[in-house]
């Protein structure tokens, strides 16, 4: 399609597409914030606290690049739109939730909505826009989500402060009441005509519940569970070999060894986020004393920089190459974890926490372009999308199990969060654990990843990037070489 970017269409798409897309980065984020008043209302324990949280991954990782492919046969406008429907209804079952169990439930419907609308968002954008202006309706929608990730924490901070902690989930409903009726009437239904064959259903299923059992067992160190889940995992990977090129995850992706490597440093960078987002939020509000208000503002240093940074920092990734930013970006990163040690009781923001955030958000902005970067050259240009995708899910998953297992290994009780004295003294202990994962990270980097031959013929279509949960999915914007060789 060749719309222009100045029509009142092209405006409509990108508000409609930033709104859809915002609704999940948002929830990504911001519901850590929300956890101790969520565990005094409703009486949860720790580990409704982590199921809180990763009942949404699970779904999100385990059926985000099947939302995809749906979103390429049946029409990416029709599958966002009952995406964001569907994270509508489970976001009013998550403000009205009466107990834990059913706001957990209620978090994992969401995450099915999620993982239908995150993938068409910028799919739409992608398919409706003429070639000239295709650019920079990317800028404006990863620009104005970039907005959205970092004044997220300090928005659900003053929901949970003000009107409860309900309202960060009911919030949602609104949003999609203007997005619904605009995406019908303003955004031209695409799809993708080459699409054929059978869906992958088993390979998501079987994904999904590895995923899922496996964290059980983490959460409950019930590991007689952890022994099913990694026999489902081994059946998953049988079904996807055995299907291959319509396998949700083709095997034969992975023979790039620049690929594997690359995603090797994201599942132990992604852990590390993952655990690292969850327990800050905790810490700073149990032990510290924090508002919910406050912490949330505490955590926005990491956000603006990447903000303001993360587009550069692509362009330096693209001149020296990817190993020395995927080996020094970790290692940044496991320093800023290690300053949160300062973060006690009454820790001062300027002298103990904001230190961290502002180290952490440095080495955020030197690995996170130049990763999405490498992902996308590091396969053939047809591909690209896949790559993304399987990276974008390997984060969510990494840090899906973090939540999980980083509590039991620090020794967290079921009741540590109501303690400030055992809950700091977990804290202590969970930290270096992130940092270490962290420096893994940057070891795997040095040890794997080199250049590609030659120049890359796919690079990133989103240059601004915030999020903390996983990379971007980023089709890719092939070059004039790539293009040259696609018509051959």
């Amino acid at each position: 399609m060749d719309i222009r970017l100045a029509s009142g269409t092209g405006r409509w798409i990108v508000l409609t597409t930033v709104l859809g897309s915002g609704m999940a980065l948002l929830d990504s984020t911001v519901v850590n914030v929300a956890l101790p008043h969520i565990g005094a209302d409703l009486g949860a324990d720790m580990a409704a606290l982590q199921w809180t949280v990763n009942a949404y991954m699970l779904t999100l990782a385990g059926l985000i690049l099947l939302g995809g492919a749906l979103g390429d046969r049946y029409g990416r406008r029709r599958v966002f739109v009952v995406g964001v429907v569907w994270f509508a209804i489970a976001s009013l079952l998550c403000g009205f939730a009466p107990n834990a169990g059913v706001l957990i439930a209620a978090r994992a419907l969401q995450g099915i909505g999620g993982a239908l609308l995150t993938p068409g968002s910028l799919a739409l954008i992608q398919a409706s826009f003429h070639p000239d202006d295709r650019a920079k309706a990317v800028g404006l929608w990863s620009g104005f989500g970039g907005v959205g990730a970092a004044i997220g924490p300090f928005v659900g901070g003053w929901l949970v402060d003000g009107p409860g902690w309900r309202w960060v989930f009911l919030l949602n409903v609104p949003l999609a009441a203007l997005c619904v009726p605009v995406a019908l009437r303003h955004v031209p239904e695409s799809r993708d005509e080459s699409a054929h064959g059978r869906f992958d259903v088993l390979g998501a299923v079987l994904g999904a519940a590895a995923l899922a059992l496996v964290t059980y067992a983490l959460i409950a160190e019930a590991w007689w569970t952890a022994a099913l889940g990694l026999a489902v995992g081994a059946a998953f990977v049988l079904v996807e070999r055995r299907r291959d090129r319509a396998a949700m995850v083709p095997p034969s992706v992975f023979a790039s060894r620049l690929f594997t490597s690359v995603n090797l440093v994201t599942l132990c960078v992604y852990a590390a986020l993952g655990g690292f987002f969850f327990l800050a939020a905790l810490q700073l509000q149990v032990v510290s004393g924090y508002s919910a208000l406050a912490a949330g503002t505490a955590l926005l240093p990491t956000t603006v920089l990447m903000l303001l940074l993360s587009a550069k920092a692509g362009e330096l990734g693209e001149k020296i190459g990817p190993r020395i930013p995927l080996t020094v970006g970790p290692l940044v990163c496991a320093g800023g974890m290690v300053l949160m040690l300062r973060v006690g009781e009454d820790a001062s923001y300027v002298r103990d926490v904001l230190p961290a955030m502002l180290v952490l958000g440095i080495g955020l902005t030197v690995l996170v372009a130049p990763l999405t970067a490498t992902v996308l050259a590091s396969v053939e240009v047809a591909r690209a999308g896949l790559a993304s995708g399987i990276n974008n899910a390997a984060a969510r998953a990494a840090g899906l199990l973090a939540v999980a297992a980083l509590p039991t290994l620090a020794g967290m009780g079921p009741e540590a969060y109501r303690s400030a004295e055992e809950f700091g003294e977990t804290f202590r202990r969970a930290m270096p654990m992130c940092a270490g994962l962290m420096a893994a990270g940057a070891a795997l980097a040095w040890a794997m990843v080199r250049a590609p031959a030659g120049k890359a013929d796919c690079h990133p279509e989103c240059k601004v990037h915030c999020g903390v949960t996983s990379p971007p999915l980023d089709p890719g914007e092939r070059s004039a070489r790539g293009e040259e060789r696609e018509g051959l």
